[in-house]
């Protein structure tokens, strides 16, 4: 027996990913005193600028976008209650494609060895009980997102831990709802071509493949308010044009695969810490 808490952590991309797809599990967990602890890989300085000025454009400074975002994360993390937060500082990379992927530094352009030891000596401070991470897709292809999954699986290889594992993901009746919310706000919105129709299609996973099922709902608001803080990419954020109320019924459900276990904890689960207390 050990009085070390039950830990979770969450190793996400960039600042405001936190909250996006883990910001309720990571609430409730904190809630019920397991404690939290978010990995943030990147500085976020591809994000908007102030007065949502893009990357590329003039008077975007990288610099100071990952500071103004640095603050934004730690105004997130007070929000959800997260125990501890440990940031990488990689340069973002950017989207796929960008000349930023291949930038000195960028998180894209980082060897997967060299950002796994890190995380690997954070995984052995805090030593998790539950690991949460993106899927080898980065769910829907971003390079950062990838990268935060490649470094993850190798720094859990390079320890002893066995922790449960997780990859976030949405069911795939879920993600139609999405699209037809998403339209609801954007009457004018084209029809997307047939590829990205079908791009689109292959996001998320079947409902029958889903693992773990966690129910959010009490902890909705302090999600929404967690993007919220996130205030200088709000343009980004499509979740807050919905409103907190529409918000809460969306997004009362967080779902994951469980792709690591050594409970023997049947699924489908609706607690990431099922086998574990």
């Amino acid at each position: 027996m050990t009085d070390r808490p039950l830990t979770l952590m969450a190793v996400h991309a960039h600042p405001d990913d936190e909250a996006t797809g883990t910001g309720g599990v990571l609430a409730r967990y904190a809630a019920e005193g397991i404690r939290t602890v978010l990995v943030t890989c990147t500085d976020g300085g591809c994000g908007d600028g102030p007065g949502g000025v893009k990357p590329g454009d003039p008077g975007h400074d990288p610099e100071s976008v990952a500071l103004m975002r640095r603050r934004e994360l730690e105004a997130s993390c007070e929000v959800l209650k997260i125990s501890d937060l440990e940031t990488l500082d990689y340069a973002d990379s950017g989207m796929m494609g960008w000349p930023s992927n291949d930038a000195p530094g960028a998180f894209w352009n980082t060897p997967v060895e060299e950002g796994a030891a890190r995380l690997a000596e954070l995984m052995r401070h805090y030593r998790p009980d539950v690991v949460v991470t993106y899927d080898e897709n980065g769910f829907y292809g971003h390079p950062d997102h990838i990268q935060a999954h490649r470094i993850t699986m190798a720094a859990l290889e390079m320890t002893t831990l066995t922790p449960k594992v997780y990859w976030t993901t949405m069911p795939r009746s879920m993600m139609q709802q999405f699209g037809e919310i998403i339209r609801e706000f954007h009457e004018d919105m084209p029809e997307p071509d047939p590829a990205e129709a079908a791009a689109l299609a292959e996001i998320g996973l079947p409902d029958d493949e889903i693992t773990t099922w966690v129910d959010t709902t009490a902890f909705s608001g302090q999600k929404f308010d967690a993007l919220a803080a996130h205030a200088s990419q709000g343009e980004n954020i499509f979740f807050l044009k919905m409103g907190k109320q529409r918000f809460g019924e969306f997004m009362g459900t967080e779902t994951f695969v469980r792709v690591q276990d050594a409970t023997g904890a049947a699924v489908p689960e609706k607690d990431l810490f099922d086998g574990l207390r």
